[in-house]
């Protein structure tokens, strides 16, 4: 519903056109629990005339009924609209509202006051140009308060209204709204906050909140309708260089082919010369089209479709800038993280990383430190839990253009996915790229795989054995390559035991470290592919993460996963080494199976049962797959 006015009744058509060219404000209410968000939100919806009467008569049964308010309103129930969230009286998940005034349009977003929801304030602050901090002048400043506060100011929000509550429960004191006042800018001095405002409101009861309140007569400032009403939206983007992470590539028919996307910044005309990145190609606009209509120019904030004047290759995720200023690319960073999963992040781990319209693999370092938000100091750290904010390098498998967040957040913010469940399990800020990234790139040689595979009378593969200790795992790899052996293939077997002797001797056995372990071998076996060996891998690896990666690593064809099936008890009642029995008394911690899980595979290219096959049939299974399916010769 639009914003009650006097022109809906007497010329609607002028009042869309007004409301068309409205600026937009998006704006998250953050603070601790209890401290009235949602009741602010409520009130400014029922204040700006936002509520159909037939939602107002839900919402004044819902009030008598799970209310908080005794006969009065419960505004928050206009938010909190979650069955737990009513029953708790808190919120849970971040909850959009849209309303409107005679000079604004605004997307609000209520947040949750709870630490373990910090992922959910976190979302809600991405795509926000300004924040209300709210803060209970019985209680002042919180730990949570604190909390939000650095995260507004990590997310880049410049504009912060602090909005003191329920002051009519403290008599409207002015001595303890400076206290609080006093705090607050203390605090916002030191995480580099610059452009707050405090003003005193009641939420409930409306006080300075769409219009003066009356509780406080010392307070002559702005209520906060009018601050949220002139705030700059515009910020500098229509100023900085013009950016356009590519959507969508047009090609309705063999006539046109064009680039869709959002220009994040800056403008575009025909004739203005760009480049596209990663790949660095170049040529100019032909045409901004829009609809069925070409433009003029196109500024930040328009979603266009660009024509160039060459036939030049692009695709989906490249970014169109302008030549004269691009940004920087690069595939090594480091960033701020903000882990948001309930499985903690696991250095080494690929994840799908996530920008724009782009998509690459990369890996994450462990943590240089995290930071406690509460202090703001830097703690030693070897994971991020959840809800947990580190800094941490970022290794992506191809480069991205890029900017610091600090500068665009659209090319410099980024999200983590799960690459098996597709989860989001982290928020990312680009700080810089590393200058490692800057300084090694890759030599041209003239001697490839399919130069050595035929000197050798053979094509590299990796055979990738995994299964539970004690499953045969390694007995069954070392008759394989005997077979190959003697039949005059070039292999080489890495066994999980051996390894570690070496290349991997200072890694342990934590989630970690197991891994890590996995990622040096998958790498060792892709150089030894290229080398065109036939390379059989004998390792526990539990994750199926990280076989992916390995599998990753190869070309298509070059990697056979093999599931050496066995029972738990089967496996353990050979315990040839001893291993489960310390496992079982405690004297080996993360053995696999027993105190760390162990992710069998689920697509396999051939699964051996144990339990009805001897070592010596799966050894031969193995081999007659790899000379009927693989053929060895180039």
């Amino acid at each position: 519903m639009a914003h009650q006015s006097d022109l809906i009744a007497t010329d609607i058509e002028a009042y869309l056109l007004a409301h068309q060219h409205k600026s937009l404000l998006r704006f998250i209410t953050c603070g601790s629990v209890d401290d009235g968000k949602s009741t602010l939100i409520g009130r400014l919806l029922y204040d700006s005339k936002m509520i159909f009467e037939d939602q107002l008569a839900a919402l004044q049964a819902d009030s008598k009924r799970v209310g908080t308010q005794g006969d009065d309103i419960d505004f928050a129930l206009l938010v909190d609209g979650l069955a737990a969230e009513r029953e708790q009286g808190i919120t849970i998940d971040v909850a959009y509202r849209f309303f409107s005034t005679d000079k604004r349009k605004f997307i609000v977003a209520d947040t949750p006051g709870h630490e373990q929801y910090t992922r959910n304030m976190v979302t809600g602050a991405s795509t926000a140009q300004a924040a209300v901090i709210l803060i209970d002048a019985r209680r002042g400043v919180l730990t949570q308060t604190r909390r939000h506060a650095y995260l507004v100011k990590l997310l880049g929000i410049r504009h912060v209204v602090l909005a003191v509550n329920k002051m009519d429960l403290v008599g409207w004191s002015q001595a303890r709204f400076d206290e609080i006042i006093a705090d607050c800018h203390a605090f916002a001095a030191q995480i580099g906050l610059t452009d707050v405002i405090a003003i005193p409101i009641s939420a409930l009861k409306g006080e300075n909140v769409a219009g003066p309140g009356l509780g406080g007569p010392w307070y002559q400032g702005p209520h906060l309708m009018s601050v949220l009403e002139s705030l700059p939206v515009d910020d500098d983007l229509s100023e900085r260089a013009f950016r356009m992470p590519v959507q969508w590539v047009n090609r309705p028919n063999s006539d046109f082919r064009g680039f869709a996307g959002l220009v994040v910044s800056g403008e575009v005309r025909p004739g203005d010369p760009i480049r596209a990145l990663p790949s660095g190609r170049t040529s100019t606009v032909a045409r901004i089209v829009v609809s069925s209509e070409d433009l003029d120019v196109a500024v930040a904030g328009q979603s266009v479709t660009l024509t160039l004047a060459d036939e030049i290759d692009v695709s989906r995720g490249e970014v169109l800038v302008a030549a004269q200023t691009p940004p920087e690319v690069a595939d090594q960073f480091e960033a701020t993280i903000v882990w948001m999963d309930d499985d903690p992040l696991l250095p080494g781990r690929t994840y799908l990383l996530k920008q724009g319209t782009r998509t690459v693999g990369a890996t994450v370092s462990e943590p240089k430190h995290k930071i406690n938000v509460n202090t703001l100091e830097k703690l030693a750290a070897k994971r991020l839990e959840l809800n947990e904010i580190g800094v941490c390098n970022l290794t992506l498998d191809s480069a991205i253009a890029f900017e610091p967040y600090a500068e665009n957040r659209d090319l410099g913010g980024i999200i983590l996915v799960d690459r098996l469940s597709n989860r989001t399990v982290a928020a990312g800020l680009l700080h810089f790229a590393l200058r490692r990234s800057q300084n090694v790139h890759w030599q041209a040689i003239d001697v490839d795989k399919a130069a050595r595979g035929a000197l050798k009378g053979q094509r590299g593969r990796v055979v990738w054995l995994t299964g539970l200790s004690g499953s045969g795992k390694s007995t069954i790899a070392n008759l394989v390559e005997k077979k190959l052996h003697a039949e005059g293939r070039h292999t080489y077997l890495l066994d999980g035991d051996n390894v570690r002797h070496g290349l991997n001797r200072d890694l342990g056995f934590t989630d970690a470290d197991r891994v890590e372990n996995i990622r040096r071998v998958a790498e060792v076996a892709k150089l030894m592919v290229d080398a065109g060996l036939i390379v059989l891998v004998s390792f526990i690896s539990p994750f199926r993460a990280e076989r992916e990666l390995a599998r990753g690593l190869m070309a298509e064809g070059d990697f056979v996963e093999v599931f050496v099936d066995t029972p738990l008890d089967v496996a353990e009642s050979r315990d040839v080494k001893g291993l489960y029995k310390k496992a079982r008394a405690g004297e080996l911690k993360n053995f696999t199976g027993i105190d760390s899980p162990y992710e069998p595979p689920e697509h396999p290219e051939i699964r051996i049962d144990t339990t009805i096959e001897t070592a010596a049939e799966a050894a031969e299974r193995i081999t007659a797959r790899l000379n009927v399916a693989l053929d060895y010769t180039i």
